[in-house]
């Protein structure tokens, strides 16, 4: 969630609300007078307390247009947040709280160093919206017809290998890690290796441009498409607390839409696991040393067993480089078993790849038979250069046939440009707010915005050297502004947010025949209007459902 609004400027448009836990009172044999007071005071005792701490800055658009007029352009919220009961709130806050830990909308906790490596140790509730943020339905079923039309492309660029190793090859020279991808990918062309069994688990990220009402891409995700195992629990925490509340709140649980990213990704890989054809071969998760959002994908382990009866093992790039070997006819074995499917939840980030090791194990798993989720050319394939690469002129033609869907790809395309371009880093120069820097990274918190742009492009020009290879340029997204109720560690904020919509999609090939080609679910993710960044694993957001208009 990189593309969003700008920083703070200085006027004052609300107070902010805060809603905490404090443990209720014991009470004794004595008078009123002798019992503890709660922490927060409010007019009736009750397991929360309301607390009006100060006043919010609000942001400005594009330098020029302040919060509050951009909230009255884009619309009302699907509640007026000012009119609900403090109460009521009190009580949804709770309810809230008590189905997440119930159901396992849950992640480890930041502040217990074991939490990232033992299950049921350290956990809280996930970073997660009150109630669901609106979303026009017909935007909403833009996004779900550009899914496969963007699967059916990710894959027909992975297969020109020439395309990708010419459109990163200036990126090569100045980024050290696309530069080890690219190594890998030749090898892997050396070898003349073939994937006939091709899947790809992805999402791909929209906001909403309040200007010009156009839903714009922000990026396609090719590896590691997280949170489709806790997005489905916030829609399913939603709709049942519209259930519950909606009459009060004016609100049908009907328009939250049907949320299945879990089941539909475990139906692709489990669907994988099939065209491999091993039926005693396990499906592999590679994780990161820590993994805090470990539940998300235990969830979809979970439903792979008991539903395809798919048995899966978690593994460490270091402990893949330890215990795996590649036998002559190219089965992969991982502690002696076979590997049918591998589903990357790590590998994205140099930080994964701290030592030789985890580099070996990356090529020795890209030159096994086993099913690659996503594979050295799909990865690529998702980068940020050839996502710019892409909108170019004439570039879609090359992969796909159809007008019809060439043009609703460039009708969801935003500005996109190569540093190389004097005249749009001039402009983006001069106005530093209206773009984003983005190097070939994911995760979130790489992003470069504001006048961090100007500064390292005057920087860049002034070295003369190629590290403006390393970075794409992108018009920044002003999505609308409204007042929103997030809840983090127990507590609930009332802030201004903008909202990102990531629509997952699986791709299964194999061969020439397509398998499985479909839009998978969503995932919605709430921020403050004032950061510029905004993973959720990351800290900048929380997760949350949309309530269609």
């Amino acid at each position: 969630m990189g593309v969003g609004h700008s920083s703070l400027s200085s006027c004052s448009v609300d107070s902010l609300c805060i809603i905490a836990f404090t443990a209720q009172p014991k009470t004794s044999s004595f008078s009123n007078s002798n019992r503890q007071k709660p922490l927060f005071p409010t007019k009736k005792h009750s397991p929360f307390a309301v607390l009006k701490i100060g006043t919010l800055n609000c942001a400005r658009v594009a330098g020029e247009m302040e919060i509050g007029k951009g909230i009255a352009a884009a619309g009302k919220p699907i509640v007026d947040l000012h009119g609900i009961d403090d109460g009521l709130i009190q009580k949804i806050v709770y309810d809230a709280l008590v189905w997440s830990s119930l159901h396992g909308l849950v992640v480890g906790d930041r502040n217990d160093q074991r939490s990232g490596k033992l299950p049921g140790v350290g956990m809280v509730h996930a970073p997660i919206a009150l109630l669901p943020t609106s979303f026009p339905e017909s935007h909403w079923k833009q996004a779900c017809e550009l899914a496969p039309i963007f699967n059916e492309l990710i894959d027909r660029v992975s297969l020109d290998g020439k395309f990708l190793q010419d459109s990163l090859a200036r990126t090569k020279k100045v980024d050290a890690f696309t530069s080890r991808l690219l190594d890998i990918h030749s090898k892997i062309l050396e070898m003349n290796k073939k994937e006939e069994i091709r899947l790809g688990l992805h999402r791909s990220d929209y906001m909403l441009d309040e200007k010009t009402k156009l839903l714009l891409q922000i990026e396609f995700n090719t590896i590691s498409s997280s949170f489709a195992g806790l997005g489905c629990l916030v829609t399913d925490l939603h709709r049942t607390l519209l259930n519950d509340y909606g009459e009060d709140l004016g609100l049908d649980s009907k328009r939250i839409p049907g949320n299945t990213a879990t089941g539909q990704f475990a139906e692709a890989l489990a669907k994988a696991w099939t065209e491999y054809n091993n039926p005693r071969a396990v499906a592999m998760i590679v994780v990161q040393t820590e993994e805090r959002n470990m539940y998300d994908q235990h969830w979809l382990c979970t439903v792979l067993k008991e539903r395809y009866n798919v048995r899966t093992i978690r593994k460490t790039l270091a402990e893949i480089d330890s215990e795996g070997q590649l036998l002559p006819d190219g089965t992969f074995l991982v502690g002696g078993q076979a590997v049918a499917v591998v589903y990357f939840r790590a590998g994205y980030a140099p930080t994964d790849y701290p030592s030789e090791s985890e580099w070996r194990a990356r090529l020795l798993m890209e030159q096994s038979s086993a099913i690659k989720c996503p594979s050295i050319s799909y990865h690529l394939a998702g980068t940020k250069k050839i996502q710019q690469e892409l909108a170019k002129p004439n570039v879609l033609e090359k992969f796909l046939e159809s007008k019809e869907d060439i043009a609703k790809l460039r009708k969801c395309f935003a500005g996109l440009w190569s540093l190389v371009d004097s005249d749009i880093t001039k402009k983006a120069i001069e106005k530093p707010e209206l773009f984003v820097m983005k190097p070939q990274r994911e995760g979130g918190g790489n992003n470069i915005y504001g006048d961090d742009v100007k500064e390292t492009l005057l920087r860049l020009q002034k070295e003369v050297s190629e590290e403006d290879a390393a970075y794409i340029l992108m018009q920044r997204i002003f999505p609308a502004v409204s007042p929103t109720f997030l809840i983090r560690d127990s507590i609930c904020h009332k802030d201004h947010a903008i909202s990102e919509l990531g629509v997952y999609s699986a791709y299964l090939r194999n061969k020439e025949s397509v398998i499985m080609n479909d839009q998978c679910g969503y995932l919605m993710r709430t921020k403050v209007s004032s950061s510029n960044e905004g993973g959720v694993a990351a800290g900048f957001a929380v997760l949350d459902s949309i309530y269609l208009t």
